[in-house]
């Protein structure tokens, strides 16, 4: 899977470096619902489903993209021509959002445009892709950003090649890449089920699962520590990374272990544990993860296992630190376990 920029930029939004970017501006922590088509572990798009927008302060969308990807995506910059990672790429694959993991095109619908931005002539799903007048430059143009997290993509233009006669000039920097037909040798997943300790050591003695470990992530700080998390203002979560082998084990298989060992109905709390950082989290690193998590909380709703509605966050992976030494295999090095886990 090749990726797009990754480095966070916090020093340089203190720096002021950002406040430079008159166009960005904060948009609240609370947004709508929005309908969308995930992409599926067959590669096609699925049924369409409402999600939650995906909204953020300017200072923590700073923390989880790159300096280009935030002057592109959040201030409607445009990156210099022919000099985007995928202008000229031609492997078979999906370009998904660098902000929020959903599937905006395929390599079956790019063409050759000749103006050295990567051009599409449809989207992966229409749903995926929202529409604004812009009038800048003393033009009048159709710009187009992604409808869940609303990262500006570039614009479209209706002089592209049939069928729909549409081009899509859209900017490398806000899209990441996976290639078509990778079976990865190893999945990488991060879960958040209350306290770590418990959900480490039951994922390490799962089979399939290759490597586990604990650490923060979905918080709005780099490199935060346990003393940090605890004074809950970095919003991250006790989670464990799980590195899986897709061969032995599903990601199905191992979201339905996730939903077992831990109350997924109870916001910001597992028994006496009570916090933000002990919430229910999924953070996904593929997209067709995502697919998988929302069919698993789909068929758990259906079935009535839960007497309370779901309340897991489902959320594209961003920034992890791993957790202190002291904290990696804690029961293995202090005996006792089991923590708040439910056993089946």
């Amino acid at each position: 899977m090749v990726l797009g920029g990754t480095l966070g930029l916090a020093g340089w939004w203190f720096s002021g470096q950002v406040m430079g970017m008159a166009q960005a501006k904060d948009k609240g922590v609370k947004g709508g619902k929005v309908m969308v088509r995930l992409l599926t572990e067959a590669g096609k798009p699925g049924a369409a489903r409402e999600v939650a927008e995906v909204v953020r302060p300017d200072k923590e969308w700073a923390v989880r993209l790159s300096v280009e990807q935030f002057r592109v995506g959040r201030t409607a910059g445009t990156e210099r021509a022919f000099c985007g990672v995928f202008h000229d790429n031609h492997k078979k694959g999906i370009y998904f959002c660098a902000g929020c993991g959903l599937p905006l095109f395929q390599s079956g619908d790019k063409f050759d445009s000749g103006t050295g931005w990567p051009s599409f002539f449809q989207p992966f799903a229409d749903e995926n892709i929202g529409e604004e007048s812009d009038s800048a430059l003393g033009m009048s143009r159709t710009e187009v950003h992604c409808v869940r997290c609303k990262m500006h993509l570039g614009h479209v233009f209706p002089d592209g090649p049939k069928p729909t006669g549409l081009r899509y000039c859209i900017n490398s920097a806000v899209l990441n890449f996976e290639d078509a037909g990778e079976v990865p040798s190893t999945e990488t997943i991060f879960l958040g089920a209350g306290c770590f300790w418990g959900v480490e050591e039951a994922f390490s003695k799962f089979a399939g699962v290759k490597n586990v470990e604990v650490g923060y992530a979905g918080g709005s700080t780099k490199n935060p520590t346990y003393e940090d998390i605890c004074r809950h203002g970095t919003g991250h979560a006790e989670v464990v990374k799980v590195e899986y082998d897709p061969q032995k084990v599903s990601t199905e298989k191992l979201l339905q272990r996730f939903f077992t060992m831990h109350d997924s109905t109870t916001l910001n709390r597992q028994g006496p544990d009570v916090g933000d950082q002990y919430r229910s989290a999924i953070f996904f690193t593929r997209p067709e993860q995502e697919a998988v998590a929302w069919d698993v909380i789909d068929k758990l709703s259906a079935a009535k296992k839960f007497s309370s509605p779901i309340v897991t966050q489902v959320e594209l992976a961003g920034p992890y630190t791993r957790g202190e030494e002291y904290h990696q295999k804690y029961f293995e090095k202090h005996g006792g376990g089991g923590c708040h886990v439910p056993t089946e």
